[in-house]
């Protein structure tokens, strides 16, 4: 099965790609002409991007994009509630895999909080969050399970989280896998920017696209949240 197969919405483009390098760099090309033109535009560009491991390649491929990242504000769709030092921090991530170079200059915005729990840090991240800039490029993941940046099925807070308009900008988040305490975004932010990208690899993936398309209940599969805004998808097998 191609992506191709896929009854998609008018509103979301495909892109097959032949691989995994070609979908790093062919995403990496588009966010950064997306940020470019937001820089000529405006003077600024804002970025958020999500965490986990297949999204490596294409953070590498992003940073040694031309632009000026002095410009360009940096931030993630979610976070797993452990310090920048842990293993399994997505700001981390960044550090290692994008923020080097000429992208060192960009600024960052993270959403870890040292606090006493997990709702404060939440509460925390949700102010630091009110200087994010305008989102001009999104650049989402999707699990197995049909979650999409921290916005688990079966999450207690996910309702709130899923919620079309509301003031929380930041919820916290609860993962069935370890770690399993996140901080994530909402969709009330997240369905702000300007571009929303989406990245996903293999036949599992693509199955799990034809179920979310399949369905309306946002709490079973939160992704279809983001299926039928403008969206563009960028898959390789």
């Amino acid at each position: 099965m191609a992506i191709s197969e896929l009854q998609l919405p008018a509103s979301v483009k495909a892109h097959a790609l032949a691989d995994s390098n070609s979908l790093a760099a062919t995403l990496a090309h588009d966010v950064a002409e997306r940020l470019r033109q937001a820089i000529a535009s405006k003077g600024q560009a804002c970025v958020v991007l999500s965490g986990g491991r297949s999204p490596v390649p294409f953070l590498e491929q992003l940073a040694a994009q031309v632009l000026d990242w002095s410009k360009v504000t940096v931030s993630l769709a979610d976070e797993r509630w452990v310090p920048v030092e842990h293993a399994d921090s997505n700001a981390g991530l960044l550090a290692r895999h994008l923020l080097k170079g000429a992208a060192a200059k960009a600024r960052s915005i993270g959403l870890y909080q040292a606090a006493a729990n997990l709702e404060a840090a939440a509460d925390q991240a949700d102010q630091v969050l009110a200087d994010l800039p305008p989102i001009d490029v999104l650049v989402l993941g999707m699990g197995d399970d049909g979650h999409t940046a921290s916005l688990f099925p079966a999450s207690p807070n996910l309702r709130q989280g899923l919620a079309k308009v509301g003031e929380r900008r930041c919820l916290p988040m609860l993962a069935p896998s370890v770690p399993h305490q996140r901080l994530s975004m909402t969709r009330a932010l997240l369905a702000t920017a300007g571009f929303t990208a989406l990245s996903v690899q293999g036949a599992g993936k693509l199955a799990t696209l034809r179920a979310a398309l399949a369905g309306n209940d946002l709490t079973e599969m939160p992704i279809r949240a983001f299926l039928h805004d403008p969206l563009s998808i960028y898959w390789c097998p």
